[in-house]
Protein backbone atom coordinates (compact mmCIF):
# COMPACT_ATOMS: atom_id res chain seq x y z
CA UNK A 1 0.00 0.00 0.00
CA UNK A 2 1.84 3.02 -1.49
CA UNK A 3 -0.91 5.23 -0.34
CA UNK A 4 -2.22 5.37 3.50
CA UNK A 5 -6.10 6.62 2.98
CA UNK A 6 -7.30 9.20 5.44
CA UNK A 7 -10.32 11.60 5.43
CA UNK A 8 -9.36 15.01 6.11
CA UNK A 9 -12.18 17.29 8.30
CA UNK A 10 -11.30 20.83 6.25
CA UNK A 11 -14.77 22.68 7.80
CA UNK A 12 -13.30 25.80 8.78
CA UNK A 13 -9.37 25.03 8.38
CA UNK A 14 -7.47 27.03 5.61
CA UNK A 15 -6.37 25.78 2.01
CA UNK A 16 -4.15 27.44 -0.12
CA UNK A 17 -4.77 26.84 -4.06
CA UNK A 18 -2.05 28.01 -6.14
CA UNK A 19 -3.03 28.21 -9.45
CA UNK A 20 -6.03 29.46 -11.06
CA UNK A 21 -6.94 27.18 -14.66
CA UNK A 22 -9.31 25.16 -15.23
CA UNK A 23 -7.33 22.13 -13.31
CA UNK A 24 -7.88 24.47 -10.11
CA UNK A 25 -10.88 25.33 -11.02
CA UNK A 26 -12.24 21.05 -10.35
CA UNK A 27 -9.80 21.17 -7.29
CA UNK A 28 -11.93 24.27 -5.89
CA UNK A 29 -15.11 22.64 -6.47
CA UNK A 30 -14.63 19.67 -4.21
CA UNK A 31 -12.63 21.98 -1.51
CA UNK A 32 -16.05 23.94 -1.30
CA UNK A 33 -18.54 20.82 -0.27
CA UNK A 34 -15.51 20.37 2.46
CA UNK A 35 -16.46 23.36 3.96
CA UNK A 36 -12.66 24.59 3.60
CA UNK A 37 -11.60 28.36 3.83
CA UNK A 38 -10.29 28.45 0.61
CA UNK A 39 -7.66 30.33 -0.73
CA UNK A 40 -6.26 31.09 -4.33
CA UNK A 41 -3.45 32.82 -5.51
CA UNK A 42 -2.21 33.37 -9.14
CA UNK A 43 -1.45 36.02 -11.75
CA UNK A 44 -3.96 34.78 -14.16
CA UNK A 45 -7.31 34.04 -12.90
CA UNK A 46 -10.31 31.61 -14.48
CA UNK A 47 -13.46 33.94 -14.92
CA UNK A 48 -15.76 31.20 -12.73
CA UNK A 49 -12.75 31.27 -9.81
CA UNK A 50 -13.02 35.80 -10.31
CA UNK A 51 -17.17 34.81 -10.08
CA UNK A 52 -16.87 32.35 -6.83
CA UNK A 53 -14.37 34.78 -5.24
CA UNK A 54 -16.74 37.73 -6.01
CA UNK A 55 -20.05 35.67 -4.16
CA UNK A 56 -17.55 35.11 -1.11
CA UNK A 57 -16.91 31.60 -1.52
CA UNK A 58 -13.26 31.62 -1.68
CA UNK A 59 -10.02 34.77 -1.14
CA UNK A 60 -8.56 35.48 -4.43
CA UNK A 61 -5.00 36.87 -4.62
CA UNK A 62 -4.35 38.05 -7.90
CA UNK A 63 -0.45 38.03 -8.33
CA UNK A 64 2.51 35.59 -8.33
CA UNK A 65 2.69 33.28 -5.07
CA UNK A 66 4.96 34.26 -2.24
CA UNK A 67 6.52 31.89 0.76
CA UNK A 68 4.42 33.94 3.05
CA UNK A 69 0.82 32.37 1.54
CA UNK A 70 1.90 28.90 3.07
CA UNK A 71 1.36 30.49 6.50
CA UNK A 72 -1.83 29.17 8.30
CA UNK A 73 -2.37 26.88 5.63
CA UNK A 74 -3.54 23.44 6.55
CA UNK A 75 -3.58 21.52 3.18
CA UNK A 76 -2.10 22.98 0.07
CA UNK A 77 -2.76 22.29 -4.12
CA UNK A 78 -0.41 23.25 -6.61
CA UNK A 79 -1.50 23.83 -10.15
CA UNK A 80 0.37 26.44 -12.49
CA UNK A 81 1.96 25.72 -15.59
CA UNK A 82 5.43 25.29 -14.37
CA UNK A 83 6.70 22.44 -13.06
CA UNK A 84 9.70 24.11 -11.57
CA UNK A 85 7.82 26.47 -9.57
CA UNK A 86 5.22 23.53 -8.76
CA UNK A 87 8.13 21.55 -7.32
CA UNK A 88 9.63 24.67 -5.58
CA UNK A 89 6.04 25.70 -3.88
CA UNK A 90 6.23 21.58 -2.98
CA UNK A 91 9.55 22.04 -0.66
CA UNK A 92 8.70 24.70 0.75
CA UNK A 93 5.73 22.49 2.02
CA UNK A 94 7.00 20.09 3.17
CA UNK A 95 9.69 22.05 4.81
CA UNK A 96 6.26 23.26 6.90
CA UNK A 97 5.30 19.98 7.34
CA UNK A 98 1.59 20.82 5.49
CA UNK A 99 0.54 18.18 2.88
CA UNK A 100 0.88 19.22 -0.19
CA UNK A 101 -0.46 17.60 -3.67
CA UNK A 102 1.04 18.96 -7.07
CA UNK A 103 -1.30 18.10 -9.71
CA UNK A 104 0.20 14.96 -11.99
CA UNK A 105 2.93 15.17 -10.20
CA UNK A 106 3.06 11.98 -7.73
CA UNK A 107 6.97 12.14 -6.79
CA UNK A 108 6.26 15.82 -5.59
CA UNK A 109 2.91 15.13 -3.94
CA UNK A 110 2.47 14.13 0.02
CA UNK A 111 -0.80 13.66 -0.96
CA UNK A 112 -3.06 12.64 -4.15
CA UNK A 113 -6.57 13.21 -4.53
CA UNK A 114 -8.73 10.24 -5.61
CA UNK A 115 -11.58 9.66 -7.44
CA UNK A 116 -14.89 10.55 -5.64
CA UNK A 117 -18.28 8.97 -5.34
CA UNK A 118 -20.13 11.05 -3.09
CA UNK A 119 -23.14 10.43 -0.97
CA UNK A 120 -23.06 12.21 1.94
CA UNK A 121 -22.00 11.74 4.53
CA UNK A 122 -20.94 8.58 2.76
CA UNK A 123 -17.78 9.27 0.64
CA UNK A 124 -16.30 6.19 -1.62
CA UNK A 125 -12.51 6.94 -2.40
CA UNK A 126 -10.57 5.09 -5.33
CA UNK A 127 -6.99 5.36 -6.18
CA UNK A 128 -4.71 3.76 -8.01
CA UNK A 129 -1.68 5.34 -6.49
CA UNK A 130 -1.72 7.58 -8.98
CA UNK A 131 -0.50 4.93 -11.55
CA UNK A 132 -3.71 5.36 -14.08
CA UNK A 133 -6.58 8.11 -13.49
CA UNK A 134 -8.48 6.42 -16.14
CA UNK A 135 -8.60 3.76 -14.01
CA UNK A 136 -9.69 5.28 -11.06
CA UNK A 137 -12.47 6.75 -13.28
CA UNK A 138 -13.51 3.73 -14.76
CA UNK A 139 -14.02 2.17 -11.52
CA UNK A 140 -15.90 4.84 -9.76
CA UNK A 141 -18.72 4.76 -13.18
CA UNK A 142 -19.24 1.25 -12.28
CA UNK A 143 -19.86 1.47 -8.29
CA UNK A 144 -21.59 5.03 -8.76
CA UNK A 145 -24.22 2.51 -11.08
CA UNK A 146 -24.15 0.69 -7.35
CA UNK A 147 -24.72 2.72 -4.68
CA UNK A 148 -27.86 3.96 -4.41
CA UNK A 149 -28.70 7.78 -4.07
CA UNK A 150 -29.98 7.31 -0.98
CA UNK A 151 -27.20 5.89 1.12
CA UNK A 152 -26.07 9.14 2.27
CA UNK A 153 -29.99 9.43 3.91
CA UNK A 154 -29.46 6.30 5.06
CA UNK A 155 -26.25 6.85 6.77
CA UNK A 156 -28.04 9.88 8.24
CA UNK A 157 -30.80 7.78 9.62
CA UNK A 158 -28.66 4.71 11.23
CA UNK A 159 -26.96 7.56 13.13
CA UNK A 160 -30.42 8.51 14.43
CA UNK A 161 -31.36 5.13 15.60
CA UNK A 162 -27.40 5.26 17.54
CA UNK A 163 -29.10 7.11 20.52
CA UNK A 164 -31.86 4.64 20.99
CA UNK A 165 -29.37 1.60 20.76
CA UNK A 166 -27.06 3.01 22.66
CA UNK A 167 -29.48 3.75 25.61
CA UNK A 168 -31.13 0.27 24.95
CA UNK A 169 -28.63 -2.24 24.00
CA UNK A 170 -26.10 -3.43 26.74
CA UNK A 171 -22.61 -4.00 24.78
CA UNK A 172 -20.64 -2.85 21.15
CA UNK A 173 -21.27 -6.62 20.18
CA UNK A 174 -25.10 -6.48 20.38
CA UNK A 175 -25.30 -3.09 18.95
CA UNK A 176 -23.22 -4.05 15.90
CA UNK A 177 -25.45 -7.24 15.32
CA UNK A 178 -28.12 -5.11 15.30
CA UNK A 179 -27.07 -2.43 12.92
CA UNK A 180 -25.90 -5.41 11.09
CA UNK A 181 -29.27 -6.66 11.26
CA UNK A 182 -30.88 -2.94 10.22
CA UNK A 183 -28.46 -2.75 7.38
CA UNK A 184 -28.82 -6.20 5.56
CA UNK A 185 -32.49 -6.61 6.35
CA UNK A 186 -35.71 -5.00 5.26
CA UNK A 187 -34.89 -2.08 7.00
CA UNK A 188 -32.78 -0.43 5.07
CA UNK A 189 -33.88 -1.80 1.57
CA UNK A 190 -37.61 0.23 2.29
CA UNK A 191 -35.80 2.96 3.57
CA UNK A 192 -33.92 3.24 -0.14
CA UNK A 193 -36.89 2.79 -1.71
CA UNK A 194 -38.93 5.62 -0.02
CA UNK A 195 -40.88 3.61 2.40
CA UNK A 196 -39.24 5.74 5.51
CA UNK A 197 -41.98 4.80 8.03
CA UNK A 198 -42.19 0.98 7.24
CA UNK A 199 -38.36 1.07 7.48
CA UNK A 200 -38.46 3.11 11.13
CA UNK A 201 -41.48 0.67 12.40
CA UNK A 202 -39.13 -2.31 10.96
CA UNK A 203 -36.02 -0.97 13.23
CA UNK A 204 -38.21 -0.08 16.55
CA UNK A 205 -39.48 -3.65 16.24
CA UNK A 206 -36.20 -4.98 15.73
CA UNK A 207 -34.69 -2.93 19.09
CA UNK A 208 -37.11 -4.14 21.34
CA UNK A 209 -36.85 -7.97 20.11
CA UNK A 210 -32.80 -7.20 20.95
CA UNK A 211 -33.26 -5.35 24.37
CA UNK A 212 -35.54 -8.06 25.77
CA UNK A 213 -34.26 -11.27 24.35
CA UNK A 214 -31.48 -13.24 26.15
CA UNK A 215 -27.50 -12.70 25.43
CA UNK A 216 -27.14 -13.91 22.04
CA UNK A 217 -25.09 -17.37 22.14
CA UNK A 218 -22.11 -17.93 19.66
CA UNK A 219 -21.56 -19.81 16.88
CA UNK A 220 -19.26 -21.44 15.01
CA UNK A 221 -18.78 -21.48 11.03
CA UNK A 222 -16.45 -23.29 9.56
CA UNK A 223 -15.12 -22.16 6.05
CA UNK A 224 -13.56 -23.27 3.30
CA UNK A 225 -10.88 -20.61 2.22
CA UNK A 226 -10.19 -22.06 -1.08
CA UNK A 227 -6.26 -23.45 -2.47
CA UNK A 228 -5.16 -19.74 -2.57
CA UNK A 229 -6.69 -17.62 -4.99
CA UNK A 230 -8.83 -14.89 -3.00
CA UNK A 231 -11.12 -14.57 -6.02
CA UNK A 232 -12.24 -18.32 -5.43
CA UNK A 233 -13.75 -17.44 -2.54
CA UNK A 234 -17.35 -17.91 -2.01
CA UNK A 235 -20.12 -14.84 -1.49
CA UNK A 236 -21.25 -17.00 1.44
CA UNK A 237 -17.81 -17.12 3.25
CA UNK A 238 -16.86 -13.72 2.75
CA UNK A 239 -19.63 -12.55 4.59
CA UNK A 240 -18.88 -14.89 7.14
CA UNK A 241 -15.54 -13.40 7.55
CA UNK A 242 -16.78 -9.75 7.51
CA UNK A 243 -19.01 -10.88 10.01
CA UNK A 244 -16.94 -12.74 12.52
CA UNK A 245 -15.42 -11.78 15.56
CA UNK A 246 -13.01 -14.11 15.98
CA UNK A 247 -11.18 -16.00 13.06
CA UNK A 248 -8.66 -19.03 13.79
CA UNK A 249 -6.92 -20.26 10.44
CA UNK A 250 -4.68 -22.21 9.28
CA UNK A 251 -0.97 -21.99 7.70
CA UNK A 252 -2.51 -22.58 4.35
CA UNK A 253 -5.01 -19.74 4.19
CA UNK A 254 -2.93 -16.95 1.76
CA UNK A 255 -2.73 -13.23 3.00
CA UNK A 256 -4.73 -11.78 0.19
CA UNK A 257 -7.98 -14.26 1.68
CA UNK A 258 -7.14 -12.94 5.77
CA UNK A 259 -7.30 -9.30 4.13
CA UNK A 260 -10.80 -9.71 3.20
CA UNK A 261 -11.88 -10.22 6.95
CA UNK A 262 -13.23 -7.57 9.39
CA UNK A 263 -10.57 -5.46 10.18
CA UNK A 264 -11.03 -5.72 14.15
CA UNK A 265 -11.70 -9.29 14.21
CA UNK A 266 -9.66 -11.47 16.43
CA UNK A 267 -7.28 -13.96 14.07
CA UNK A 268 -5.48 -16.48 15.33
CA UNK A 269 -3.43 -18.79 13.63
CA UNK A 270 -3.90 -22.90 14.60
CA UNK A 271 -1.95 -24.10 11.40
CA UNK A 272 -0.10 -27.40 12.08
CA UNK A 273 2.80 -28.07 9.80
CA UNK A 274 4.24 -31.73 8.68
CA UNK A 275 6.58 -32.78 11.38
CA UNK A 276 6.58 -29.62 12.86
CA UNK A 277 5.13 -27.68 16.22
CA UNK A 278 1.77 -26.34 16.48
CA UNK A 279 -1.42 -25.96 17.71
CA UNK A 280 -3.09 -29.46 18.78
CA UNK A 281 -6.23 -30.47 17.29
CA UNK A 282 -7.78 -30.38 20.71
CA UNK A 283 -6.52 -27.07 21.35
CA UNK A 284 -8.49 -26.12 18.12
CA UNK A 285 -11.44 -27.46 19.34
CA UNK A 286 -11.31 -25.53 23.17
CA UNK A 287 -10.40 -22.59 21.09
CA UNK A 288 -13.41 -22.68 19.22
CA UNK A 289 -16.00 -23.76 21.65
CA UNK A 290 -14.80 -20.98 24.50
CA UNK A 291 -14.38 -17.96 22.11
CA UNK A 292 -18.37 -18.98 20.77
CA UNK A 293 -19.30 -19.59 24.39
CA UNK A 294 -18.62 -16.05 25.33
CA UNK A 295 -21.14 -15.50 22.41
CA UNK A 296 -18.62 -14.55 19.62
CA UNK A 297 -19.24 -15.42 16.03
CA UNK A 298 -16.30 -17.74 15.15
CA UNK A 299 -14.86 -18.56 11.69
CA UNK A 300 -13.16 -21.55 11.47
CA UNK A 301 -11.05 -21.03 8.30
CA UNK A 302 -9.30 -23.94 6.13
CA UNK A 303 -7.20 -23.89 2.97
CA UNK A 304 -9.23 -25.58 0.53
CA UNK A 305 -12.50 -27.43 1.76
CA UNK A 306 -12.72 -27.91 5.26
CA UNK A 307 -14.40 -31.26 4.95
CA UNK A 308 -11.77 -33.06 2.76
CA UNK A 309 -8.56 -33.89 4.25
CA UNK A 310 -9.40 -30.76 6.87
CA UNK A 311 -10.73 -32.47 9.73
CA UNK A 312 -13.48 -29.82 10.17
CA UNK A 313 -15.41 -32.76 10.96
CA UNK A 314 -13.85 -33.77 13.94
CA UNK A 315 -14.27 -30.30 14.76
CA UNK A 316 -17.95 -29.91 14.30
CA UNK A 317 -18.18 -32.96 16.61
CA UNK A 318 -16.47 -31.21 19.26
CA UNK A 319 -18.62 -27.66 18.97
CA UNK A 320 -21.85 -30.08 18.60
CA UNK A 321 -21.23 -31.66 21.80
CA UNK A 322 -20.46 -28.89 23.59
CA UNK A 323 -24.26 -27.61 22.14
CA UNK A 324 -23.09 -24.41 20.35
CA UNK A 325 -24.97 -23.53 16.84
CA UNK A 326 -22.67 -24.39 13.84
CA UNK A 327 -22.84 -24.18 10.09
CA UNK A 328 -20.26 -24.69 6.90
CA UNK A 329 -19.71 -23.20 4.27
CA UNK A 330 -18.06 -25.23 1.59
CA UNK A 331 -14.76 -24.27 -0.24
CA UNK A 332 -13.08 -24.90 -3.71
CA UNK A 333 -10.64 -27.98 -2.62
CA UNK A 334 -7.49 -27.71 -3.64
CA UNK A 335 -7.89 -30.94 -5.91
CA UNK A 336 -10.02 -29.06 -8.14
CA UNK A 337 -9.07 -25.40 -7.79
CA UNK A 338 -5.00 -26.22 -8.39
CA UNK A 339 -5.70 -28.76 -11.15
CA UNK A 340 -7.85 -26.24 -13.00
CA UNK A 341 -5.19 -23.50 -12.99
CA UNK A 342 -2.71 -26.43 -13.96
CA UNK A 343 -4.78 -26.91 -17.01
CA UNK A 344 -5.38 -30.73 -15.86
CA UNK A 345 -9.00 -31.76 -16.19
CA UNK A 346 -9.67 -34.31 -13.17
CA UNK A 347 -11.78 -36.59 -15.49
CA UNK A 348 -11.90 -36.85 -18.91
CA UNK A 349 -14.37 -38.98 -21.68
CA UNK A 350 -10.96 -40.48 -23.29
CA UNK A 351 -8.44 -40.16 -20.31
CA UNK A 352 -10.15 -40.75 -16.89
CA UNK A 353 -13.97 -41.77 -15.67
CA UNK A 354 -12.84 -41.40 -12.31
CA UNK A 355 -11.16 -39.61 -9.55
CA UNK A 356 -9.88 -40.30 -6.26
CA UNK A 357 -8.62 -37.76 -3.76
CA UNK A 358 -5.94 -39.36 -1.13
CA UNK A 359 -4.03 -38.23 1.85
CA UNK A 360 -0.46 -38.64 0.91
CA UNK A 361 0.70 -38.57 4.10
CA UNK A 362 1.58 -41.31 6.80
CA UNK A 363 -1.23 -41.51 9.57
CA UNK A 364 0.86 -44.26 11.55
CA UNK A 365 -1.84 -46.61 11.79
CA UNK A 366 -0.68 -48.84 9.29
CA UNK A 367 -3.55 -48.18 7.17
CA UNK A 368 -2.82 -48.11 3.19
CA UNK A 369 -4.98 -47.00 0.29
CA UNK A 370 -6.58 -48.69 -2.21
CA UNK A 371 -3.19 -49.30 -4.35
CA UNK A 372 -4.79 -51.66 -6.64
CA UNK A 373 -7.53 -49.19 -7.41
CA UNK A 374 -5.76 -46.10 -7.64
CA UNK A 375 -3.52 -47.94 -10.55
CA UNK A 376 -6.01 -48.84 -12.48
CA UNK A 377 -6.13 -47.66 -15.93
CA UNK A 378 -8.64 -44.42 -16.40
CA UNK A 379 -8.35 -43.69 -13.19
CA UNK A 380 -6.84 -39.94 -11.70
CA UNK A 381 -5.29 -40.05 -8.31
CA UNK A 382 -4.75 -36.72 -6.41
CA UNK A 383 -2.80 -37.12 -3.27
CA UNK A 384 -2.78 -34.35 -0.51
CA UNK A 385 0.55 -33.58 1.36
CA UNK A 386 2.42 -36.11 -0.39
CA UNK A 387 5.79 -34.10 -1.63
CA UNK A 388 7.43 -36.27 1.44
CA UNK A 389 6.61 -39.28 0.36
CA UNK A 390 6.76 -39.38 -3.85
CA UNK A 391 9.19 -42.21 -3.85
CA UNK A 392 6.76 -44.66 -1.68
CA UNK A 393 3.83 -43.01 -3.60
CA UNK A 394 5.56 -43.93 -6.96
CA UNK A 395 6.65 -47.63 -5.47
CA UNK A 396 3.45 -48.63 -4.60
CA UNK A 397 1.57 -47.68 -8.20
CA UNK A 398 4.03 -49.34 -10.09
CA UNK A 399 3.90 -52.33 -7.68
CA UNK A 400 0.16 -52.53 -8.06
CA UNK A 401 0.50 -52.12 -11.89
CA UNK A 402 0.57 -48.90 -12.79
CA UNK A 403 2.63 -48.32 -15.97
CA UNK A 404 5.96 -46.66 -15.66
CA UNK A 405 5.07 -44.24 -18.36
CA UNK A 406 1.93 -42.94 -16.87
CA UNK A 407 1.95 -39.27 -16.75
CA UNK A 408 2.09 -37.77 -13.39
CA UNK A 409 2.73 -34.00 -12.36
CA UNK A 410 3.33 -31.63 -9.48
CA UNK A 411 1.30 -28.36 -8.87
CA UNK A 412 2.84 -26.23 -5.41
CA UNK A 413 1.36 -23.16 -4.70
CA UNK A 414 -1.60 -23.37 -6.93
CA UNK A 415 -3.17 -21.09 -7.93
CA UNK A 416 -1.64 -18.34 -6.94
CA UNK A 417 0.90 -16.39 -8.46
CA UNK A 418 3.96 -18.50 -6.90
CA UNK A 419 2.35 -21.57 -8.64
CA UNK A 420 4.67 -24.31 -10.42
CA UNK A 421 3.64 -27.31 -11.83
CA UNK A 422 6.18 -29.89 -12.78
CA UNK A 423 5.20 -33.09 -15.03
CA UNK A 424 7.12 -36.32 -15.80
CA UNK A 425 6.20 -40.05 -15.60
CA UNK A 426 6.02 -42.49 -13.36
CA UNK A 427 9.71 -43.53 -14.52
CA UNK A 428 11.00 -40.32 -13.56
CA UNK A 429 8.32 -38.10 -11.11
CA UNK A 430 10.78 -38.64 -8.08
CA UNK A 431 14.09 -37.45 -9.99
CA UNK A 432 12.38 -34.84 -11.48
CA UNK A 433 10.86 -33.70 -8.03
CA UNK A 434 14.24 -33.71 -6.40
CA UNK A 435 15.55 -31.86 -9.35
CA UNK A 436 13.16 -28.90 -8.71
CA UNK A 437 13.82 -28.11 -5.44
CA UNK A 438 10.16 -28.06 -4.25
CA UNK A 439 8.46 -27.08 -1.18
CA UNK A 440 4.87 -27.19 0.09
CA UNK A 441 1.90 -26.72 -0.01
CA UNK A 442 2.32 -29.12 -3.36
CA UNK A 443 -0.72 -31.95 -5.12
CA UNK A 444 0.47 -34.89 -7.20
CA UNK A 445 -1.68 -36.01 -9.52
CA UNK A 446 -1.33 -39.42 -10.74
CA UNK A 447 -3.53 -40.17 -14.59
CA UNK A 448 -3.15 -39.36 -18.25
CA UNK A 449 -5.33 -36.50 -17.92
CA UNK A 450 -1.88 -34.89 -16.61
CA UNK A 451 -0.46 -34.83 -20.42
CA UNK A 452 -3.41 -32.22 -21.20
CA UNK A 453 -1.18 -30.05 -19.19
CA UNK A 454 0.66 -28.15 -22.08
CA UNK A 455 -1.91 -28.07 -24.19
CA UNK A 456 -4.30 -26.72 -21.79
CA UNK A 457 -2.80 -24.47 -19.04
CA UNK A 458 -4.36 -20.87 -19.32
CA UNK A 459 -2.67 -19.36 -15.83
CA UNK A 460 -0.21 -17.63 -17.73
CA UNK A 461 3.37 -17.60 -18.33
CA UNK A 462 4.25 -14.45 -16.53
CA UNK A 463 2.82 -15.93 -13.18
CA UNK A 464 2.97 -19.33 -13.12
CA UNK A 465 5.99 -21.91 -14.32
CA UNK A 466 5.69 -25.36 -16.25
CA UNK A 467 8.23 -27.90 -16.37
CA UNK A 468 8.98 -30.88 -17.36
CA UNK A 469 11.65 -33.43 -16.57
CA UNK A 470 13.64 -32.37 -19.47
CA UNK A 471 13.52 -29.28 -18.57
CA UNK A 472 14.89 -30.34 -15.06
CA UNK A 473 17.40 -32.08 -16.15
CA UNK A 474 19.03 -29.42 -18.09
CA UNK A 475 19.21 -26.86 -15.24
CA UNK A 476 20.38 -29.52 -12.97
Amino acid sequence: MNYFPVFFDLTGQRVLVVGAGEVALRKVSLLERSGALITVVAPEVAPELQARAARGSLELKVREFIPADLEGARLVIVATASRAVNRWIAKLADARAIPVNVVDDRVASRFIVPAIIDRDPVLVAISTGGTSPVLARRLRERLEALIPKRFGELALWLRELRNGAISRLRDAQERRRFFETIVDGPASRRFIEGDLSGARRIAQLLLARTSTAPRGAGEVTLVGAGPGDPELLTLKALRALQDADVILYDRLVSEGVLDLARRDAKKICVGKAAGGIGTTQREINELLISHASEGKRVVRLKGGDPFIFGRGGEELEAVARAGIHFSVVPGITAAAGCAAYAGIPLTHRDHAHSVSFVTGHADGDGKEPDWRALAAPGTTAVFYMGLARVEHIVAKLREHGAPADRPAGIVVHGTTARQRVITATLATLAQAAAGANLESPALLIVGDVVALHSSLAWFGAASSESETEADLSQTA
